[in-house]
């Protein structure tokens, strides 16, 4: 679709937009969708997947008819809510602009407006679901973010935190180097790495010496998926990476539904604390740690906006009382003209 077409496309048609709004998120992660069916729960195939083990494997699904969006539960263990109300499985909702729907201990918000959907929604909803297991991680005082660890050579030991998605982060001799190495086979900028989705994706830079992936020369046209355990090669130095979040989602994933008592209060989002969306991407909050070999590049929270409710002048009163008083003055001439012979 041309950038017209697009165009063109925003201004006649809506779209959903879902944000997560449960938790101590310091943005609240969205997604945005066009499509005639979205499924929501904590499978890996879901549209939009939802790591808490009070969710369902396929908990809910939203469908698009004509203008409107439906809600329907589909038969999930502890229930879609609108507020204090129980969906029954099977039966449609509609939803308005702004409506809270929980799934399990999750509230989302559902924003309809007129926007193109997410580019790359399977990739937006894996950074999603692992920005969750994060703060999951990080309540528990676990280690959540994926490590890069030097376990062989000169710069042995030396490490970097890869808290952010999208980020390019530069392995190399270079003083700005996110993991600076002191190898002298090592070039200044030896390889780019970057987190997306559950993924990291590594290429060389045009090094003197090069560097490989489980053995494979890389190149610097195109980025390799670097798996978990694979050994890669830069200059004399031997790195390895470590991710904690991904064998908590799959533990996530393969558990069994966790039961919700009917006395467990699970509050919904404040109605006067709007947290701020995230960018069109939908990224989760990344949360970095600080790294001896490279610079900080943790985010600073954007500040809550707050939402005035409707308030009544004495002129908003009076204007009020004077049309309610014309009002019951022409309910009484109607009754007097009927009632004369």
């Amino acid at each position: 679709m041309d950038r017209d077409a697009r165009a063109d496309h925003i201004r006649t048609w809506m779209a959903l937009t879902i944000v997560v709004r449960s938790g101590a998120l310091d943005i609240s992660p969205e997604i945005t969708f066009d499509a005639p069916k979205i499924v929501l729960g904590r499978s890996p195939g879901c549209d939009l997947q939802l790591p808490d083990p009070s969710v369902s494997q396929r908990h809910s699904s939203i469908l698009q008819r004509g203008s409107d969006y439906l809600v329907i539960d589909e038969g999930s263990s502890n229930g879609t809510f609108f507020g204090p109300v129980r969906l029954s499985p099977g039966a449609p909702r509609v939803v308005k602009h702004g409506d809270l729907i929980r799934l399990g201990r999750i509230w989302l918000e559902l924003r309809v407006v007129a926007g193109l959907p997410t580019e790359n929604p399977r990739l937006c909803t894996q950074e999603i679901a692992l920005g969750l297991v994060t703060q999951a991680l990080d309540g528990d005082e676990e280690p959540s973010v994926p490590k890069l660890v030097v376990c062989d050579g000169p710069d042995t030991d030396a490490e970097l935190s890869l808290g952010l998605f999208g980020h390019s982060y530069i392995v190399g001799r270079s003083k700005t180097s996110d993991l600076r190495m002191t190898d002298p086979d090592c070039s200044r900028r030896h390889v780019e790495l970057c987190r997306r989705g559950n993924h990291i994706l590594v290429r060389e830079l045009g090094s003197k010496n090069g560097a490989s992936l489980n053995g494979e020369p890389l190149t610097a046209q195109h980025e390799t998926v670097w798996k978990a355990g694979d050994p890669l090669v830069v200059g004399a130095n031997t790195l390895r990476y470590e991710d904690p979040l991904a064998a908590a989602l799959e533990e996530l994933e393969r558990a069994a539904d966790e039961a919700i008592s009917a006395k467990d209060a699970i509050e919904p989002p404040s109605s006067e604390e709007v947290a701020p969306a995230a960018s069109s991407a939908g990224k989760p909050p990344p949360r970095s740690r600080q790294s001896a070999n490279g610079p900080d590049h943790s985010p600073v929270a954007a500040p809550a906006v707050r939402v005035a409710g409707p308030q009544w002048t004495p002129t908003d009163y009076l204007v009020a009382a004077f049309a309610l008083a014309i009002l019951l003055t022409s309910l009484l001439g109607l009754f007097w003209v009927a009632g004369s012979p």
